[in-house]
């Protein structure tokens, strides 16, 4: 009976597939490349701080364990491993502070899975060039968030972490396009990798596995390539199958037209926006709006009463449940959490989310003064604005004060600059890399399109790090 349910879409794994065998760069609109050269940037700042950390420290011991073929570099370590192995390790990395790229319709943090995949590929091969990374970066970008887009919201209401579920599209089609599959092997590649997707979002309530989703994505996606590569077949319509399909299985709202809706003509890689603050998107209007009030109002946290939050659903179920030190995860996907370190530090970015400051007393405290819940116009304004933010604080004198953010700071809507991507990341690596070597990436990214060897850059990201 089930075998018989009715395709979502018909053709719609075999359409993505055709298109993304077939991209060249000349075919890529150059305000799309200026954006994947930004994003290839900020990923690889995201990776190289991520491989300082423990939980990616853990992963690396166990992938140096296994002794692999060395053709692929662990970033920041001087070591290499196989291809898998690296992006395993590169990719929980790139995801491993919350400061990674969002596309915020498919909820997929595309750059801290294409990244490491393009080039532990790139390294594999040898002498690469500028435009093959930017296409396969493209290339994943545009497939894995068309997929996560027609997954819906839904897929995470079910209880699926998008990065693990819909981002192994972005890791198969990158390394498919890297290894230059044609269209069938491309199309089967998608196919493998639909049965590997996964990811559950209780992970953000106190574990290190969720930064393990995006390295497991890559590595999955790498898997699925290469066995494509050698004939092994995948689910010919894995996204649109009506039984079993991964829309129809992973969402219990799909909207599969957002598969292939204007492709070719509206680049869904265009609308990926960057990060300010480092913790999950969906509480970055809040804290912003949180901010200005203090900052307008000359108020310290010692002046309020009451903080109330109207936030979307997504949101509300996302990040605005009680919160309790259960680890950096947990403080950097909680809503409370990042309204109390904007209070006492003017930010959230990597300090607030020391171990040491999970548990402060002052932070605690303070918590007990901020209340969320859902806005009923935020909620019928749709799915576009589950990133936005009314924030209305009261003094203990009595004074009202409310500020509201519709697009939070580093969308496509209110975007961050390149200049501020270019800050951040000398910020996010001045712990890894030596000055010389920030402004030497900075540049060599920055030319990435036109240069002919990638090798400088790659040494540089590989080399054991700095200090």
């Amino acid at each position: 009976m089930e075998a018989h349910t009715p395709s979502l879409l018909p053709g719609a794994t075999k359409a993505l597939a055709e298109f993304a065998a077939n991209i060249q760069y000349q075919d890529i609109p150059a305000e799309v490349i200026a954006r994947m050269k930004t994003s290839f940037l900020d990923s690889i700042g995201c990776c190289l701080f991520g491989a300082t950390l423990p939980w990616t420290q853990r992963v690396q011991a166990m992938i140096e364990d296994e002794g692999a073929r060395p053709v692929a570099s662990i970033f920041g370590s001087g070591h290499k491993t196989s291809v898998a192995g690296a992006v395993l390790v590169n990719a929980t990395a790139g995801h491993a502070f919350e400061l990674d790229d969002i596309h915020k319709e498919s909820i997929v943090h595309a750059g801290s899975i294409a990244t490491p995949v393009v080039v532990a590929l790139a390294e594999q091969a040898g002498v690469t060039n500028g435009k093959t990374l930017l296409t396969a970066m493209t290339t994943g970008y545009e497939i894995g968030t068309r997929v996560g887009n027609a997954a819906t919201m839904g897929l995470f209401f079910r209880g699926f972490h998008p990065q693990g579920a819909s981002g192994v599209f972005v890791a198969a089609a990158s390394a498919a396009r890297m290894l230059n599959l044609d269209s069938a092997h491309m199309q089967h590649a998608l196919g493998i990798v639909g049965s590997q997707a996964g990811g559950l979002m209780a992970a953000q309530e106190g574990a290190m596995v969720k930064r393990f989703h995006s390295g497991r994505a890559a590595q999955s996606g790498v898997y699925s390539a290469y066995l494509a590569q050698r004939d092994f077949t995948g689910i010919s319509d894995v996204l649109e199958a009506g039984y079993g399909g991964y829309l129809s299985s992973y969402s219990d709202k799909p909207n599969a037209p957002r598969l292939t809706d204007e492709l070719g003509s509206v680049w869904e890689t265009g609308k990926v926006g960057y990060k300010p603050h480092a913790c999950v998107t969906s509480i970055h209007s809040a804290l912003d709006a949180f901010s200005h009030l203090l900052k307008s109002n000359n108020l310290t946290p010692d002046d309020i009463a009451q903080v109330d939050i109207g936030m979307s659903p997504m949101t509300y179920t996302h990040c605005a449940w009680e919160y309790k030190a259960q680890g950096v995860t947990a403080a950097q996907m909680n809503l409370f959490y990042g309204i109390a370190v904007i209070g006492f530090d003017g930010m959230a970015f990597v300090a607030q989310y020391a171990e040491s400051r999970l548990a402060d007393p002052k932070i605690l405290d303070f918590i007990k003064r901020i209340h969320a819940r859902v806005d009923p116009e935020i909620e019928a304004m749709g799915p576009a604005y589950r990133h936005a933010a009314r924030v209305v604080v009261t003094t203990r004198e009595g004074n009202k004060f409310s500020h509201e953010i519709l697009n939070r700071r580093g969308s496509p809507e209110n975007p961050l600059s390149v200049d501020d991507v270019v800050y951040k990341f000398r910020n996010v690596v001045e712990s890894c890399l030596s000055s010389a070597d920030i402004d030497r990436v900075i540049k060599l990214v920055d030319q990435l399109d036109g240069l002919e060897n990638t090798a400088e850059l790659f040494n540089i990201l590989a080399a054991p790090r700095h200090g």
